[in-house]
């Protein structure tokens, strides 16, 4: 008995003493960090884009028909009024074949006039002075149709502008419809910035977005400009969604067709209250359109949650989704946090 009571005292004892180190354990472990409430807002979101300066009247010249490319009179960078001959070719082969459909009516229409005096003198019939009509005719469309291909063997300015590329060199073989040269009508056209994005990109993207536009060859020169043109399909030779930023002024002296530049497109979000901006130092992981976060709806514990990046802002990044739930995030001391770690908030 006494044995017992002796032992109660001492159990006691060693109990209260044992209980402080664990409440001294939890106090180490919890993680001081800051938080910020969440509430979702319309944020335009910037979208970053580099491209080439163009017009909008851009043209491709070819010939109607094949040959041998005789003579290109222009140059690149060639000032050119429309009606300019820019480049001939080869009529030999041309000249031939036009010959011999011009010998070939005239033959046709020997035949139907000595048909009709036999008809006329009840020698041939009306079916034979028929056919020979019907050759006629035929032959004259020929011979039409040769001169017309002859009258565009050679290749006129068709407005007033400059000459941006030649394509081929005199002496070379091309066949009907390959590009010789292009044009533009720079005094009088719109320029505007071509300018590659991603689908995502392109999807936030609305016709008559404003933008700030930076010539690369220019620096600290800026423009403005407006989105005229969405493509509706992807372009195979970059592999992405073309976008036209015409500029809003006057053409500056420093552009020049087929510069490049880089425009900041303003885009707006598609419905108001559709995205978070939280601070980049907030992202954890970051990967394309996906990251995490850390957020807490207790400020007891973090909870880390998977999130979709929508954009960037030049000190915030917008996110569409992933934070429904949460009542606030955590802006700082993510770093020391793993999932469902103890917090304590400060200011």
């Amino acid at each position: 008995m006494k044995n017992t009571l002796l032992l109660l005292p001492l159990s006691l004892l060693l109990f209260s003493c044992g209980s402080k180190p664990a409440a001294v354990t939890s106090n180490s472990d919890t993680i001081p960090v800051k938080v910020m409430p969440l509430a979702k807002q319309g944020s335009a979101i910037t979208i970053h884009a580099s491209g080439q300066f163009t017009t909008d009247d851009e043209v491709y010249l070819s010939f109607k028909t094949n040959g041998i490319i005789n003579n290109i009179l222009v140059k690149e960078g060639d000032r050119v009024h429309k009606g300019q001959l820019l480049a001939t070719l080869n009529l030999t082969e041309i000249d031939a074949q036009v010959q011999r459909d011009q010998l070939a009516f005239d033959k046709a229409q020997r035949d139907y006039q000595r048909t009709m005096r036999l008809h006329n003198d009840s020698v041939a019939t009306q079916e034979q002075l028929d056919n020979s009509k019907t050759t006629m005719d035929q032959a004259r469309q020929q011979l039409s149709t040769s001169q017309f291909n002859r009258s565009y063997s050679s290749i006129h300015a068709t407005q007033d502008g400059y000459v941006l590329h030649k394509l081929v060199s005199a002496g070379q073989m091309v066949n009907a419809g390959t590009p010789v040269l292009q044009t533009n009508g720079a005094s009088s056209a719109h320029w505007l910035l071509r300018v590659g994005v991603s689908d995502r990109e392109w999807a936030q993207i609305k016709t008559g977005d404003k933008a700030s536009i930076e010539i690369s060859g220019v620096p600290g020169d800026s423009l403005t400009g407006v989105v005229t043109r969405k493509s509706e399909g992807i372009d195979a030779q970059s592999g992405t969604f073309l976008v036209d930023v015409q500029l809003t002024g006057s053409k500056p002296a420093a552009i020049a067709a087929g510069m490049f530049g880089r425009c900041h497109i303003n885009a707006a979000a598609a419905t108001a209250g559709s995205t978070w901006s939280i601070p980049y130092a907030a992202l954890l992981d970051g990967n394309g359109s996906t990251g995490f976060v850390f957020v807490t709806n207790d400020n007891k514990t973090a909870q880390k949650v998977a999130v979709t990046v929508a954009g960037m802002e030049k000190e915030n990044v917008l996110i569409s989704s992933g934070m429904e739930q949460a009542r606030a995030l955590i802006i700082s001391g993510s770093a020391y946090l793993k999932d469902q770690s103890p917090i304590r908030i400060i200011q």
